[in-house]
């Protein structure tokens, strides 16, 4: 992917090295494993998601272009505290029958 800044070899490698320590944060794993699992259910309804983005902030499904701009506010109020993942379900046990 290109980039859309022009930095220098150095800083293209130091910003590459933030980026992916900031993607490996526990909370953004967390974030995108939601988004995932989101995109993949609603597939499986039927629902067309190209070109859309699970909005962590507000529930729902955004272009992606709207959801980076945080809603053209721009970057400057996003907080954690408003960036709820919800907790993830857990399945209940079924014991398997003997044949």
């Amino acid at each position: 992917m290109a980039s859309k800044q022009k930095l220098s070899p150095v800083a293209r490698k130091a910003k590459a090295k933030r980026d992916l320590a900031y993607a490996k944060t526990a909370d953004r794993r967390k974030k995108k494993a939601h988004a995932q699992r989101e995109r993949r259910r609603a597939k499986s309804s039927g629902k067309n998601v190209d070109g859309l983005d699970w909005d962590h902030k507000d529930g729902r499904w955004e272009k992606i272009s709207r959801n980076r701009a945080n809603d053209g506010e721009g970057t400057k109020k996003e907080g954690k505290k408003k960036y709820k993942v919800p907790k993830r379900k857990r399945r209940a046990k079924t014991k398997k029958k003997k044949k």
